[in-house]
C-alpha cells in the first residue's frame, strides 16, 4: 500500500498538535488483534528465523519451486486485486469527483501503462537489450518505494484504527526513515545484481560507487536511530505503540527491503509475505464494499466471486499472455532469450501496480476511505 500523501490521517485524527491522544480510544482491527499482527509483518518473525536455520544449498531449490506454485495463489492475486479495484467503474472515476483525483486516476490508469508498454516495445523494435535489461531496474526502483510506503502506510492505518496517532513531525522521520532505507537498498541491489538475470534476460545495474552507499547506510542508520528515540519517549510518555502497524513498517523496512539479500531463502518468501500484508487491507475493503451493495446472502458469493477472478487475472498477467505472444510473436531469441515476455510483463506488472496504488490507497480518495474504515 503506497500513498504519496500518506493514509494516516483517514479518518481525520482526533489527536492535539502534542500528540496527545483523545480520551479513553476504542480500539479497531482489520480482523482482529492477533491476526493484524501475524498478517501485517508478524509471520516474517516466525517464518523467516526458521528458514535461517536451514542449510541454504540443500533447500534452495524447494524452497523456490514452493514460492512460485504459491505464487499463483497468494503474489498473483495481490496484483490482480488492485487491478479489479482500481479499474471498478474508472469511467466514473475519470468523469466525476475531484478534479486532481481524476487526473491521477487518468496518469496511474492510462499514461502509466501507455508508457510502460512503450518503452518495451521500442526497446525490443530497436533489439536495444540494455533498453529492456534497464527494466529490472526500474523494478527494484519502484518495488523498493512500494515496499517501504506499504510499511509505513499499514503503521497509519493501524494508528488509525487504535486512534493512537502519530503528530507531524514524528510522522516526517518515520518518512523520512523509510525513504533512508529505500535508497539504501535500491543502491545496494545496483551492486549485487550487476552480474544476475531476470527470466533469462540479462538486466542492466547502475554503477553507484561504494562511497555513496556507504553514505546512504550511515544516513539510514542515524535516521533508524531517530526513529528508535522517538519511539523510547512516546513509551516513557506513558502512550501505547500501535503494536502490529509497528510491526509491519520495521519488518517491511528492514527484514523486506535493507536486508534480504543476506540470506537467499528469506529473499526467495519476501513477495509472498508482502502479498499476505496487502491482502489483508484488499480483504477489509472489498468486504465493506460487498457489504454496502449485496445482503447478507449474497456477500460471501460476492468475495468468492471476486477472489477467484483475482486468481484467473493474476494467471493471465503472469502465464497466459507471456507464453500467448512468446508464441505468437517473432524476435530474437538468440538476443534477448526465449522467455522475453515473462520478464516484460512480471516487471511490468509490478511497476504499474505502484503507481495505481499511489492512487488508491491516498488520503483523499473517498472510495477507499469510505470502505477502508467503515463496518
Amino acid at each position: 500500500m503506497a500513498s504519496r500523501a500518506g493514509v494516516e490521517q483517514w479518518p481525520e485524527q482526533t489527536a492535539d498538535a502534542a500528540g496527545q491522544a483523545a480520551p479513553a480510544p476504542v480500539e479497531r482491527h482489520l480482523h482482529g488483534p492477533l491476526a493484524d499482527w501475524f498478517l501485517l509483518g508478524g509471520s516474517s518473525l516466525v517464518v523467516m528465523p526458521l528458514l535461517m536455520l536451514l542449510p541454504t544449498q540443500r533447500w534452495q531449490a524447494t524452497v523456490a519451486l514452493t514460492m512460485m506454485f504459491l505464487a499463483n495463489f497468494i503474489n498473483h492475486p495481490h496484483f490482480a486485486h488492485s487491478y479489479q479495484i482500481f479499474y471498478r467503474s474508472f469511467r466514473a472515476k475519470l468523469t466525476s469527483g475531484d478534479r486532481a483525483m481524476r487526473w491521477r486516476y487518468a496518469g496511474a490508469g492510462i499514461v502509466a501503462p501507455v508508457l510502460i508498454i512503450g518503452y518495451f516495445a521500442y526497446g525490443l523494435a530497436t533489439e536495444n537489450l540494455r533498453m529492456v535489461g534497464l527494466g529490472f531496474n526500474a523494478m527494484g526502483f519502484f518495488v523498493g518505494w512500494h515496499y517501504v510506503k506499504q510499511g509505513y502506510g499499514m503503521l497509519m492505518v493501524d494508528a488509525a484504527f487504535k486512534k493512537r496517532f502519530f503528530a507531524d513531525e514524528e510522522k516526517k522521520l518515520l518518512l523520512i526513515n523509510a525513504y533512508a532505507v529505500w535508497a539504501f537498498a535500491y543502491m545496494h541491489l545496483n551492486r549485487v545484481a550487476s552480474q544476475s538475470d531476470y527470466w533469462g534476460v540479462r538486466t542492466i545495474s547502475i554503477a553507484m560507487p561504494g562511497w555513496l552507499e556507504a553514505g546512504a547506510a550511515i544516513v539510514a542508520g542515524a535516521a533508524a536511530l531517530t526513529v528508535l528515540t522517538m519511539l523510547a519517549r512516546r513509551i516513557a510518555a506513558g502512550r501505547k505503540l500501535p503494536v502490529a502497524g509497528l510491526t509491519a513498517y520495521l519488518v517491511t523496512l528492514y527484514a523486506w527491503t535493507a536486508f534480504p539479500i543476506f540470506n537467499p531463502l528469506c529473499a526467495l518468501v519476501i513477495p509472498a509475505l508482502h502479498s499476505i500484508q496487502y491482502l489483508a487491507v484488499v480483504y477489509r475493503f472489498q468486504t465493506n464494499v460487498t457489504a454496502s451493495k449485496h445482503g447478507q446472502g449474497r456477500r460471501l458469493a460476492a468475495i468468492a466471486g471476486f477472489a477467484l477472478t483475482g486468481l484467473v487475472i493474476g494467471r493471465l498477467l503472469f502465464w497466459g499472455m507471456p507464453m500467448m505472444l512468446s508464441n505468437g510473436f517473432a524476435y530474437r531469441t538468440e538476443l534477448f532469450g526465449t522467455t522475453l515476455f515473462m520478464f516484460i510483463f512480471w516487471i511490468g506488472v509490478n511497476v504499474h501496480h505502484y503507481f495505481m496504488d499511489s492512487v488508491m490507497w491516498r488520503r483523499g480518495n473517498p472510495e477507499t476511505s469510505k470502505h477502508l474504515f467503515s463496518r
